[in-house]
C-alpha cells in the first residue's frame, strides 16, 4: 500500500482548497457492495417512516438505585447492547438497544440517542431501560453486523436537545444525515451526505451539522435551517487509491475558540477546516500512527486515539494524543488498537474504547490519568466503539 510520507519540515499551515461536490474498517478498502465497481450513489428513502417501536426490546430490571454521575456509557458494537461502567469497579449492566450499536449521544435531560443497525435507540440512563427504537427512514438493506454493516454511525444532539443527527450508511452509495424530533421521536428528514458517514458533529451555536464522509474524502456540512448540504474536501495526502486508501478522514471535533474542525490523520498531520469558507490549513502531529477517535475538552485540548500502525517498519504503535491549544503534544503509549475516547467531567482521565474497527480489538477500555499518562486496562463491554460519560 503506497503511503506517502509527511516531509521533513512540514509547514504549521500549508493551504488546502476545499472541493464542493471517511471510521470503520474500511480504511483500506469499501467492503462488500462498494461502489469501486459502478454501485450506486443515490440514496434510497422508503415510501414513509415506520412508526417507532417505544417498547424495551428486552426489559431490564431496573436499578436498586439511580445511575450515579460519572458512569460510563459504552456502545457494544459487538452485540445489541449498551453498558454501563463504574470506571472504578467495572460494569453495572447492559441494556439491549439494538443490532451492532456504534456511536452514541447523550443529552442533558439524561437520555442517550444510541445508531445501531436497526435505528436509533433512545435510553433512560438513569433507570437503565430502553425506551423506543426509531426506524431510520434509508433503506440500509437487511440489519447484519460487523465493519461494513448499513444502519447509524455517527449521531450527535443540538445543542437545545430538540434533534438528534445520524449518519447513516448505505452500503454500496451514499449514506443520508437522517434528522430525529427528539420529543415526537420519529425521523423528520433524511439528506445525501457522502460515503459512510462515520462521525457527525454539531456547530456549538446549532447552526450546522458535520457528517465526516470517510470513504468519499469529504465533510458534508448541512445548515440547520435549511437542510441544505455542501461537501468539502478533506484529503491531506490526495485521493490517490480511492475506496482502497487508508489515508481518510475518520473522527472530527469542534474547536470551542472558534468552531473549526479538527481532523487528524496518521499521527502527522492535522487538517483544521473552516466551514465557512471550505479552505483548510494543516498543521504537524507527532504520533506517528494511524489515527480514529476524537474528543475536544472546553478549554481547546484536542484528544486523538492511535490505533497502530499502517507499516510496521515505519510507524508507531497505539497511542493517545493529547494536544494542547498551542499545539504541544503528549503522546501516551496504549496496549493494542483502541477507537474512541471521551474525558472525565474534571478533565484529569481519558476513558478509550477497545472496540476498534479491525482485527485486534477487545472487550473493555482503557483508563489514562492525563496528568503521568500511566494506564490501566477494565474488562466491559461487548468490542465497544462509542464512549460517553454521564
Amino acid at each position: 500500500m503506497h503511503r506517502p510520507r509527511t516531509p521533513a519540515g512540514l509547514a504549521a499551515v500549508t493551504a488546502v482548497t476545499a472541493v464542493t461536490a471517511v471510521l470503520l474498517a474500511g480504511c483500506a478498502q469499501g467492503g462488500p457492495g462498494s461502489a469501486a465497481a459502478g454501485g450506486t450513489d443515490t440514496p434510497r428513502t422508503a415510501a414513509a417512516t415506520p412508526s417507532p417501536t417505544r417498547a424495551p426490546a428486552a426489559p431490564p430490571a431496573s436499578p436498586a438505585t439511580p445511575t450515579p454521575a460519572g458512569t460510563l456509557l459504552l456502545a457494544d458494537f459487538g452485540a445489541d447492547t449498551v453498558t454501563f461502567v463504574d470506571p472504578a469497579r467495572g460494569p453495572l449492566g447492559s441494556v439491549r438497544v439494538g443490532t451492532a450499536p456504534y456511536g452514541l449521544a447523550v443529552g442533558a435531560d439524561g437520555r442517550a440517542w444510541v445508531a445501531t443497525a436497526e435505528g436509533v435507540a433512545v435510553v433512560d440512563t438513569a433507570t437503565r431501560a430502553r425506551l423506543a427504537l426509531i426506524p431510520y427512514r434509508t433503506r440500509t438493506g437487511p440489519v447484519t453486523t460487523g465493519e461494513y454493516r448499513g444502519g447509524g454511525m455517527g449521531i450527535a444532539l443540538s445543542p437545545d436537545g430538540r434533534r438528534a443527527y445520524v449518519g447513516v450508511n448505505v452500503p454500496g452509495g451514499n449514506g443520508t444525515l437522517e434528522v430525529i424530533d427528539t420529543a415526537a421521536l420519529e425521523v423528520t428528514a433524511a439528506v445525501p451526505v457522502g460515503r459512510r458517514p462515520f462521525d457527525v458533529d454539531v456547530a456549538r451555536d446549532g447552526s450546522e451539522v458535520y457528517a465526516t464522509d470517510h470513504d468519499s474524502f469529504d465533510v458534508t456540512a448541512i445548515r440547520a435551517d435549511t437542510l441544505r448540504p455542501r461537501r468539502m474536501e478533506v484529503a491531506p495526502y490526495g485521493t490517490e487509491g480511492g475506496l482502497g486508501s487508508w489515508l481518510k478522514p475518520h473522527y472530527a471535533a469542534v474547536r470551542p475558540s472558534d468552531g473549526r474542525l479538527l481532523l487528524p490523520f496518521e499521527g502527522e498531520r492535522l487538517v483544521v477546516l473552516d466551514p465557512r469558507t471550505g479552505r483548510s490549513t494543516i498543521e504537524r502531529m507527532t504520533a506517528n500512527t494511524h489515527q480514529h477517535g476524537v474528543t475536544v475538552t472546553p478549554d481547546g485540548t484536542l484528544l486523538a486515539v492511535g490505533t497502530g500502525p499502517i507499516d510496521p517498519s515505519a510507524d508507531r504503535g497505539p497511542s493517545l494524543t493529547v494536544r494542547a491549544p498551542d499545539g504541544t503534544e503528549r503522546v501516551y503509549p496504549l496496549d493494542g488498537p483502541h477507537e474512541d475516547v471521551a474525558v472525565s467531567a474534571d478533565g484529569r482521565t481519558a476513558y478509550v474504547t477497545g472496540g476498534f474497527t479491525r482485527d485486534g480489538y477487545w472487550d473493555g477500555l482503557t483508563v489514562v490519568d492525563l496528568a503521568d499518562g500511566s494506564t490501566r486496562r477494565l474488562a466491559a463491554g461487548s468490542r465497544p466503539l462509542g464512549v460517553a460519560v454521564l
